[in-house]
């Protein structure tokens, strides 16, 4: 695991997955990161590329070509990150395209992701540069996992969700195997604000497309800020915890999983991004400790 600090936060990522796995306030020892315990979701906050969510049957295809993918991509416990600079507030990892990676998604690429210390804030941007001839198409997104509650004295309802609007927002529902319904059901009405409970998530995640909010909060019943995700370069949002578990992951998204109905092709996959050669995709998340 690297360490980097400021007087104000300290985290840990680790090389593999380049994986964000420790998150605390300087001098503290109070952490705000879920700690990954296996036998109720091993994750921490894993990285999302070149997919977001699951792929009908696992599967896709480009140009008449047929490629598999695991949900969320192959960044996730990838072991062939490198760290590519280490500053005293910055980490940078870098992934870059191989033959293991060409046999399961056709494109010359790099992936860069760095954090950066800010103050009170953790900065997580992201850099996909094309390094193939032809168009380069691709999702990514976050995963934090943060502690819920935080202490042993309160529960998961003593805290809720605060966006930084009121909206309408409904969310899409999932199939059992994990693709997007056209069905969707409503969670705020004019609202900003979602309770936490044991059986939120019940029927899966909560997904957010196109969502008009690009901020949400973490807050206790008292009505205190514990931390904000600012997601102002990605347009939808997931919202997930295994039931009943004591965390929560909140979840910029470039990209999400596959509608009920795709026909598995790539380059019309609902969501997609499209790079053309030589260019490169920027896009950035921020983590805010109160």
């Amino acid at each position: 695991m690297y360490k980097i600090k400021n007087d104000q936060l300290s985290i840990g990522v680790r090389k593999t997955g380049a994986e964000l796995c420790s998150l605390k306030k300087t001098g503290s020892e109070l952490e705000y990161l879920w700690q990954g315990t296996p036998e109720i979701w091993g994750g921490q906050a894993p990285n999302l590329f070149p997919v977001v969510g699951g792929l009908k049957e696992d599967t896709y295809f480009f140009e008449g070509r047929k490629y598999s993918l695991p949900r969320h991509g192959f960044l996730r416990l990838n072991k062939n990150f490198r760290l590519k600079e280490q500053h005293e507030k910055q980490l940078v990892f870098e992934l870059s395209y191989s033959e293991e990676t060409l046999k399961v998604y056709p494109f010359k690429f790099t992936f860069e992701i760095s954090f950066t210390l800010k103050k009170n804030n953790v900065c997580v941007s992201h850099r996909v540069l094309n390094l193939d001839l032809k168009p380069l198409y691709f999702s990514l997104g976050g995963h934090p996992a943060f502690n819920v509650p935080l202490y042993e004295d309160e529960s998961l309802e003593d805290y809720f969700l605060e966006f930084d609007c009121d909206m309408d927002l409904h969310s899409y529902t999932l199939t059992n195997k994990g693709l997007i319904k056209e069905q969707t059901v409503e969670v705020l009405k004019n609202d900003k604000k979602i309770q936490l409970h044991k059986n939120l998530f019940d029927r899966d995640a909560l997904i957010f497309k196109n969502i008009p909010s690009k901020r949400i909060s973490l807050k206790n019943k008292s009505g205190k800020n514990i931390l904000t995700v600012e997601y102002e370069d990605f347009r939808h949002l997931g919202i997930w915890a295994k039931p009943a578990a004591p965390f929560v992951c909140l979840e910029p998204w470039l990209g999400y999983a596959d509608v009920e109905n795709t026909d598995q092709d790539l380059k019309k996959k609902e969501g997609i991004n499209k790079l053309m050669p030589s260019q490169e995709f920027k896009a950035s998340y921020s983590i805010q400790i109160e």
